[in-house]
């Protein structure tokens, strides 16, 4: 099968990556804490910006932005599920994934969208920020530990009560 990406350099992204079969491994905090320091680690290495972030016991969002020039995020990425992989337990692996090495910890490929307009930014970043809200975990993004959402208040996006209900730029919206 080929897999096509859009490619733009310097571009804005919106990404979801999924862990193999659901797999709720991203409930555990040492497991966040490995995927925080494995994002910091290749942003160190291929720089990036990460407007924001959730992450989710079997999946997470994030909006990237990539220097200009660049527009590899597909090799960020293989370099993330990797290093990250590589530092988690994970005994239930499929024939095939034995046999080309993979750990079994992430889906093989990732959801990309290109972030269109600064309209198109609002809506992904209101998306993300009201995910924990949206599956249940919490009813306001302030509780979820685990976002930018906190940062985003600080600097004046959000209201601290903002996502006590749904906004509405994100009800029609279907990115899962």
């Amino acid at each position: 099968m080929e897999f096509r990406r859009y490619y733009q350099s310097g571009g804005c992204y919106f990404f979801t990556v999924v862990t193999q079969n659901r797999q709720p491994i991203l409930t555990c905090p040492d497991n966040i804490n490995r995927l925080r320091k494995t994002l910091l680690h290749i942003k160190s290495k291929r720089p990036f910006i990460i407007d924001a972030i959730v992450i989710l016991p079997d999946h997470l969002h994030t909006i990237w932005r990539l220097p200009e020039g660049d527009a590899d995020f597909s090799t960020r990425w293989r370099m993330i599920k990797h290093d990250f992989s590589i530092t988690v337990q994970n005994d239930v692996k499929s024939r095939s994934q034995q046999q080309k090495g993979e750990k079994g910890i992430w889906q093989r490929r990732f959801w990309e969208h290109v972030i269109r307009n600064e309209a198109d930014w609002h809506r992904h970043i209101d998306y993300i920020h009201y995910n924990p809200v949206k599956h249940g975990y919490v009813d306001s993004p302030t509780t979820w530990p685990y976002s930018s959402f906190s940062h985003a208040v600080n600097k004046g996006w959000y209201p601290q009560d903002w996502g006590q209900q749904e906004p509405g730029s994100i009800k029609s919206m279907h990115l899962e």
